[in-house]
């Protein structure tokens, strides 16, 4: 595996500070960020070679200890109704899936923050994968490179940057980013960079099943729009379906939304609801949740459930879910039903799932040692 820095990901001060390092010039250091940034977010280069602003012989130097390098793609998917879906791999056992849903108006890209999950919420297929790793920053800020590359969606492609398709991110991938907050921060940090991959944060939403105490620092030093995974309006159902709620209940989450900072009629909160048969989809589930979050500038998305093999729920029937919303746009809420994109491909919201596996420390152990064994002189 290679040892070099990979500078894609970082903040503009940590590439500064890894140039320091190799030995730039601190007067020239600034200059060269700028150079760089423009290269790995504009230009979308992927070597020192195509850096052309850059002199030669500094190419030749960086190139010796630093990499512009994308992760594997193991496999992309095009979905019959257009979504695509990237399954992205790190590392050996380390992959994750990354998909791009385009629409007449946006093109929305779904990217994930942890390989598995710890929250093990019943409805979610992801769930059912444990927690391997969190991703770094340049891995969450390589899966928009990764899905720009495959759209063709640099200049050096030959598409103006006036005609992008990605024109949304949300972090709704697998895993729940404010338990990887640092790395979340600096990598939306990173994409709705101004001189770089340009998404404004209005158009970044982080979403989250409810880390109550993080969510007044994800205002203060993200400042992304807010995406709540709510779907039950009592305690006594999230507690089963999203059993993140038993360490931070309804109320306190609901505070938590009240108190973000920036919140206002333009920068409303999202609260996704999972239509579950029989679970969370009556007429009086729809009143109490309106009753619940009265006061708060919110939308309300209605995602149907898309299936997975051994999934324990059905989706609730479509005339149900139109009445649901129908008495939540009553109560003053715009109640989207999210059509489903990608479930051919298993793409739709809930349905992602790696191969990775998380391995005990004793059995990487064994394996090494197994390796080192076999590589020993006879």
């Amino acid at each position: 595996m290679s040892t070099k820095t990979n500078l894609v990901g970082l903040t503009r001060e940590g590439l500064a500070q890894a140039l320091l390092g190799a030995g730039v010039e601190p007067k020239q250091a600034s200059m060269r960020v700028q150079q760089l940034w423009n290269a790995m977010y504009v230009q979308g280069v992927t070597d020192f070679d195509g850096i052309t602003t850059l002199a030669k012989p500094l190419r030749q130097e960086l190139s010796g200890v630093f990499a512009l390098s994308r992760p594997e793609v193991v496999t992309a998917q095009v979905s019959r109704d257009g979504t695509r879906k990237w399954v992205i791999r790190f590392a050996p056992g380390i992959e994750i899936e990354t998909v791009f849903i385009p629409d007449e108006d946006r093109g929305t890209l779904c990217i994930s923050s942890q390989v598995g999950c710890t929250l093990s919420c019943r409805f979610c297929h992801t769930g059912t994968q444990k927690l391997v790793r969190n991703l770094t920053a340049a891995e969450i800020v390589s899966q928009v490179l990764v899905a720009r590359d495959d759209l063709k969606e640099w200049p050096r492609a030959g598409r103006n940057s006036d005609t992008r398709q990605i024109t949304n991110v949300v972090m709704m991938g697998m895993g729940e980013p404010l338990y990887n907050f640092e790395n979340v921060r600096d990598a939306i940090n990173v994409i709705a960079d101004g001189e770089g991959l340009s998404l404004s944060k209005r158009r970044i939403t982080l979403s989250t099943a409810g880390v109550v105490p993080m969510i007044p620092r994800a205002g203060d030093e993200i400042g992304s729009m807010l995406a709540i995974s709510l779907h039950a309006p009592r305690d006594d159902v999230r507690d089963v379906i999203v059993p993140l709620n038993k360490k931070y209940p309804i109320k306190e989450l609901l505070e938590a939304c009240r108190a973000y900072p920036g919140l206002s009629n333009a920068r409303r909160i999202t609260f996704e609801y999972v239509m579950l048969k029989g679970v969370n989809d009556s007429n009086a589930d729809a009143r109490e949740l309106v009753k619940i979050i009265r006061g708060i500038p919110a939308k309300i998305n209605l995602i149907p459930f898309n299936a997975w093999p051994g999934a324990p729920y059905e989706c609730s029937d479509w005339e149900r879910i139109e009445e649901f919303g129908e008495i939540v746009n009553r109560a003053g809420y715009a109640s989207p039903i999210r059509t489903p994109r990608g479930r051919d491909i298993m793409a739709a919201c809930g349905q992602l799932k790696s191969e990775s596996v998380k391995q005990r420390a004793s059995e990487r152990m064994a394996e090494l040692r197994s390796r080192d064994i076999g590589r020993m002189p006879s």
